[in-house]
């Protein structure tokens, strides 16, 4: 139902080894196209990611990260200086790598992408293999489904998949990726594991939930809500 990062991500992968040189790295970027890639050690683990960035260090190189007016200790620039003067991947990388498994919810790429301001996360396995990549485009791709499929996963895969009810005892309303649920169940809780089941669906917005129960069932706290009786 919701998406994970196995069903968005790139593969295969572009890499390139920690001894890769310089200008090799400059090869594979230009010549794939992309603006970073991962870099495996000897074991093909994920050690690092190095990118455009990384390598314009080096052609600054370490002279304007010293003087009495830099101080790196004051800048925290001790990092890019070591890159500055970097020949290898291993050098030049930025490091350590934030990767994600390839059963992560798209939503959890989402959020750590934006926790760590980074636009790729390389996908490893359970052994720390690469698998993939997802990129900030891959993990949008999601968000643009049109309305009609995302009511269409609410009533097979929710309504009729997951709860086993009658999807045509529901009404189902999607407007730019908000749903709105309307249909008569047995008990507030079931009513609420099922909104939060249509909230999980890829692209859902938010969820209006319009669904009726018997009086009196609701918890103390939302008695004051009026509902249509039975």
């Amino acid at each position: 139902m919701s998406s994970v990062v196995e069903d968005v991500m790139s593969t295969p992968v572009v890499a390139v080894p920690g001894t890769a040189s310089y200008k090799d790295i400059i090869i594979a970027l230009r010549h794939w196209r992309i603006s970073a890639c991962p870099v495996l050690d000897a074991a093909g683990q994920v050690i690092g990611v190095v990118s455009e960035a990384d390598l314009l260090l080096r052609e600054v190189g370490p002279e304007p990260f010293t003087g009495p007016s830099r101080s790196l200790r004051a800048s925290g620039r001790r990092g890019e200086r070591a890159k500055a003067a970097g020949e290898t991947a291993a050098e030049l990388m930025s490091t350590p790598p934030v990767t994600i498994d390839p059963g992560a919810s798209v939503a959890d790429a989402a959020r750590l992408m934006y926790e760590r301001g980074i636009k790729r996360l390389p996908v490893v396995d359970s052994t720390g293999q690469l698998v993939g990549i997802v990129s900030r485009i891959d993990v949008l791709s999601v968000l643009t489904r049109p309305d009609a499929q995302i009511r269409d996963d609410v009533l097979r895969q929710v309504i009729a998949g997951n709860f086993a009810l009658d999807p045509a005892a529901f009404e189902v309303i999607v407007t730019s990726g908000i749903v709105t649920v309307i249909g008569q169940v047995d008990s507030y809780d079931f009513a609420r594991q099922l909104i939060d089941a249509v909230r999980h669906v890829d692209s859902v917005i938010d969820v209006r939930d319009r669904m009726r129960y018997p009086a009196g069932d609701a918890p103390e706290a939302t008695q004051h809500i009026v509902r249509r009786p039975a």
